[in-house]
């Protein structure tokens, strides 16, 4: 999470032993927990079609079977992570509240973080959310790493804005506050992610200025990052701002990282969806504009305390 890859730009923005240990809410980082599986989680959310203000605008076949089927990492709290079984976080109170004016549920599944818009077009499931940063590569299917064409392309409803942030050991023993800091040293982030990205940039920034390269580890899961960082093993993990603010606070009881410099690169989070489902698309902006009118959507951002990245209209592919 260029702004094509926050959490999130996917080469083809999470989200275990490693995340076991990281990721129960709580305990160490609550980053999330997940088996990283296809298995699906509802997490409740829906109503009746006949009480729901806008259950025509869907598509018949997803009115009939009244389920939206969800592709997220679940692992990556504020964002969207396991809690007792469930998928809990700021995407499925979203995705609750949007079901009660579409009439249907949203159902969670998880999955890699990197895979989901390969998942999408297989149509394994209806939509992303999955903090995942709406970019001109992704909706136009250009691998942001080679610019190469890797597939159709999907469209974005934007509900939210994020930048990266970049998180360190508590107390930042290695004197990080910019990107410039990171030169020559070991960074472990999560692949697939507009951090990733990011860092690469950095990296080519660093050797045409004549410093070393970033050392750069990546994981499939972002609680496998911050556990090397958590052990020493690495000096950064680059991560969306509202997910690194969580782990700043809530790991090892606000002990472990702390987040350090301004945001960088901030974008917008977009429920992705095929390039097909065009009435499906708008029918989520509806809603998304509907709980914005009704106060459900601030609600949830005060929720989770992330008012500063609310936005006040669902655009569609309004990323760059």
């Amino acid at each position: 999470m260029t702004a094509s890859s926050t959490r999130r730009t996917t080469a083809a923005r999470t989200r275990l032993a490693a995340a076991g240990a990281i990721a129960v809410a709580g305990t160490l980082i609550l980053t999330g927990c997940g088996d990283q599986t296809d298995k699906g989680s509802d997490n409740g959310s829906g109503t009746s079609s006949a009480s729901a203000p806008l259950a025509s605008k869907l598509p018949a076949d997803i009115k009939k079977a009244g389920v939206i089927k969800v592709g997220s990492d679940i692992a990556y709290p504020p964002v969207e992570y396991m809690q007792s079984g469930k998928a809990v976080g700021i995407d499925p109170d979203i995705a609750d509240a949007l079901g009660k004016q579409l009439g249907v549920k949203f159902e969670f599944q998880n999955g890699k973080f990197a895979q989901l818009i390969v998942g999408l077009q297989a149509k394994r499931f209806n939509v992303i959310m999955s903090a995942m940063n709406d970019t001109k590569d992704r909706q136009n299917g250009i691998d942001s790493d080679t610019g190469k064409k890797i597939g159709n392309g999907i469209d974005f409803v934007d509900y939210f804005t994020a930048g990266t942030s970049i998180l360190v050991q508590k107390g930042n023993p290695k004197g990080i506050k910019t990107l410039d800091d990171l030169c020559g040293k070991v960074v472990a982030l999560q692949q697939g992610t507009t951090s990733e990205g990011i860092a690469k940039a950095q990296s080519k920034k660093c050797t045409k200025d004549g410093k070393k390269a970033i050392n750069l580890q990546t994981f499939d899961t972002d609680p496998e990052a911050l556990l090397r960082l958590k052990q020493g093993a690495s000096v950064a993990d680059l991560n969306d701002f509202p997910v690194a603010a969580y782990n700043a606070k809530t790991s090892g009881g606000g002990k472990d990282f702390e987040v350090v410099g301004e945001q960088i690169e901030a974008g917008p989070y977009g429920i992705g969806v095929s390039k097909e489902s065009t009435q499906l698309r708008d029918a989520l902006q509806a809603a998304v504009d509907a709980i914005i009118k009704n106060g459900d959507y601030q609600k949830i951002m005060k929720k989770w305390n992330v008012v500063d990245g609310a936005v006040t209209e669902a655009k569609i592919n309004g990323g760059s």
